[in-house]
């Protein structure tokens, strides 16, 4: 289940579990605040974020806990290791990064439409709309009006987590092995790479647009999926330049 880890995913793997450690054992920096990526519009938001927020998991006992930095690590080590000897470590490095990237970027369009609406929606009301995005920083703790609650935990609702990055690994090697068979936990039956990658972002999309997102960041799911998928196809067009 678990290939030999290799150095670019090794070295992934340890980065992600000491920030963990620190973030969950340090009070001060308060790292979530500085490192998860907030809105881009958002008072909250930092511009190393678009980096930083893919070594950030989900705390220690909130939301989905621990469980969150496991099951992305455990994925990466079981799929990372393949795709990095194969394209090798710096296309490897481009691709890990560029998914993230790509997976922050469909989220937050995403983001931007949904905002709008509240926006809009305020702005007909009366409401001070530019008012509301200075008081939605995290260090405000006057009051707001009820009725832009829901602007205010958008703009001060974090993204983190390197699972887009990590989509984008398990796509590039779909796109490399479409027929490899993977068996899921509890599930005795295996499926082939191409159609879990697929069903997968199908579900992620039915999942967004529904609004069952349970805290999950979907559409950054699959925005590191195409990404890895397109430069994966690149690669392999190139073929005599992977290393």
């Amino acid at each position: 289940m678990f290939p030999k880890l290799t150095p670019v995913t090794k070295n992934i793997i340890i980065l992600n579990v000491i920030i963990y450690l620190i973030s969950n054992f340090v009070d001060f920096p308060r790292l979530y605040n500085l490192f998860s990526a907030f809105y881009p519009l958002s008072p909250n938001f930092h511009s190393w974020q678009i980096l930083t927020h893919m070594f950030m998991h989900a705390p220690l006992g909130e939301g989905y806990g621990i469980m969150h930095i496991l099951l992305n690590m455990m994925t990466l080590w079981s799929f990372g290791p393949v795709l990095e000897g194969i394209i090798g470590e710096r296309k490897y490095i481009i691709l890990y990064f560029l998914s993230g990237l790509g997976g922050f970027v469909l989220f937050n369009l995403w983001n931007f439409y949904e905002i709008q609406q509240m926006v809009q929606s305020l702005t007909s009301q009366g409401i001070n709309v530019a008012e509301i995005f200075h008081k939605s920083a995290l260090s405000y703790e006057g009051t707001v009006p009820s009725v832009a609650m829901p602007l205010i935990n958008e703009l001060r609702a974090p993204m983190l987590g390197a699972s887009a990055a990590i989509m984008g690994v398990v796509a590039g090697f779909a796109t490399l092995f479409p027929d490899a068979k993977l068996y899921l936990m509890f599930v005795p039956i295996g499926i082939k790479a191409k159609y879990l990658v697929i069903g997968f972002v199908v579900v992620s999309f039915f999942l967004q647009i529904t609004g069952k997102t349970l805290g999950i960041a979907h559409f950054a799911h699959i925005g590191g999926a195409i990404v890895g998928y397109l430069l994966v196809r690149h690669f392999i067009k190139n073929r005599f330049r992977i290393n």
